[in-house]
């Protein structure tokens, strides 16, 4: 054994010294390392998918949304208090509840401001994940949604509170499935596919699938851009009229844009109930690059937006945000909820959750989606119980997480959790979110600066607009 280890010892050793000495000594373009400065400008995923491309010139889908990142949660900061204000006493319940569309003759009451994002049967996911996403939400007290799917028996019994889309594919638009929903939601575009057209090829289709949604054998589904029915914006007025008379909240679900404030002032013109504002780091099934990475806003600056434009037009009190894409930690959560979210919708992170350690049954020939997806290989091995108890537990730690940030912050209830709750590191993030700059003290004077704070003792009051700061 000896003689074979020193054996192959002297082999690592040639064979390393041969590598390294054509490396330092080859002309660049005969040189391995040549793929070393090719990787750094064009990126390792770049190049992937460059090849995948070239495989076949067909459009490229990547699963579960873009990389690329760009709201800048980490330069917001909650403040804590300790004489100022007084923590919250530890034998205080901190109350973690919200409601969305207050005003409308059913509200959809909500025991944490985390709800599970819309997510298809179907076009995405498996009858046993949608189960179990159902009774994961379900065993925390909040409310899980349909996706641009048909409204699934199996989903409506787990589900205790179930968000149906109304959407342009419209697989839920019947009488009898509109009456079983707890909050109904248009759904106009998402952050990650902006309004594009969907395709579903037939071969991904199953009978089951096709049984639901009348869709003829060898056909692909299709979900157009457009709601069927509405081509102007009067159709879109009378839309909403006719979905508000089934009582509960009616919401619309949009790609965040620059365009959102004329976006925003056509919808509560039509008197909806909560608007979503769905970032573009948004996940999805799976969708065209050029959609996830280079269209829309990113969360954190459309929700700052959305909240100060419904407030400058004084419909905060019935109209809820639910800002959505990208969101995965409870500060994630508990930041939003203070630039004016009532709640958050998460996707990836739940899916993430939800399969926990029954990713292994994937691994590591096959990725850890083909368990969860209708087309997967694996989709037959989910434990569904276990699944929902996984996410669960998941949800119930963030619960207990913001709490924690509550009693830090002398809160006794998340809907308390205001802009004043914020600072920002970053002196145009602070202007855009209407919060205190971190590097100006709260006791100083304004001083005509633009996003520098709320002066000293005005912890609950909340500016309307940016021109108070310069007063």
């Amino acid at each position: 054994m000896s003689l074979l280890a020193d054996y192959m010892r002297r082999m690592i050793i040639e064979n390393t010294q041969e590598l390294w000495t054509k490396i330092v000594s080859d002309n660049y373009t005969r040189n391995l390392f040549a793929m070393i400065p090719v990787l750094q400008k064009t990126g390792i995923r770049e190049m992937v998918e460059a090849n995948l491309r070239a495989t076949d010139g067909e459009v490229l889908d990547r699963p579960l949304g873009s990389p690329v990142v760009l709201s800048p949660w980490e330069k917001l900061l909650l403040n804590p208090v300790h004489l100022h204000r007084f923590p919250v006493d530890d034998q205080e319940k901190i109350d973690t509840s919200t409601t969305i569309g207050p005003l409308a003759e059913r509200p959809l009451k909500l025991a944490i401001p985390i709800m599970i994002s819309g997510m298809s049967w179907g076009s995405a996911l498996s009858i046993k994940m949608k189960v179990a996403l159902a009774k994961g939400a379900s065993m925390v007290g909040t409310a899980t949604n349909t996706g641009e799917a048909p409204l699934l028996k199996e989903e409506r019994q787990a589900a205790k509170l179930l968000v149906g889309q109304y959407s342009r594919g419209g697989l839920i638009s019947k009488v009898e499935d509109l009456k079983q929903l707890d909050a109904i939601e248009i759904q106009l575009g998402q952050g990650a596919q902006g309004a594009a057209p969907v395709f579903q090829p037939s071969r991904f289709i199953g009978e089951d699938m096709r049984d639901l949604t009348n869709s003829p054998e060898g056909k692909p589904a299709k979900i157009p851009t457009r709601l069927k029915g509405v081509n102007n914006l009067n159709d879109f007025y009378q839309l909403v009229m006719e979905l508000k008379k089934y009582g509960v909240p009616v919401g619309v679900k949009f790609a965040a844009t620059d365009y959102m404030e004329d976006e925003l002032k056509i919808m509560v013109d039509a008197g909806v109930d909560y608007v979503v504002v769905d970032g573009a780091e948004a996940g999805t099934h799976a969708g065209p690059t050029i959609l996830q990475d280079d269209l829309g806003l990113p969360t954190l600056i459309a929700l700052a937006r959305t909240s100060n434009y419904l407030e400058d037009l004084g419909v905060r009190d019935r109209v809820s945000i639910i800002a959505s894409g990208g969101l995965t930690t409870p500060g994630h959560f508990l930041k939003a909820k203070a630039l004016g979210a009532d709640a958050v919708y998460i996707g990836t992170i739940a899916l993430i959750a939800l399969l926990h350690t029954q990713m292994t049954k994937a691994l590591p020939f096959e990725p850890p989606v083909q368990i969860a997806l209708y087309t997967g290989v694996f989709k037959d091995e989910l434990d569904q119980d276990k699944g929902a108890e996984n996410l669960a537990n998941y949800l119930h730690s963030c619960q207990e997480e913001m709490r924690m940030a509550c009693y830090a912050m002398g809160k006794k209830s998340i809907l308390a959790v205001n802009r004043a709750d914020l600072c920002s590191v970053d002196k145009d993030l602070a202007a855009l979110c209407r919060i205190r700059w971190a590097y100006r003290s709260a006791a100083q004077p304004v001083e005509h600066e633009i996003g520098v704070g709320v002066p000293f003792g005005r912890e609950e009051v909340i500016p309307q607009n940016n021109q108070e700061f310069l007063q």
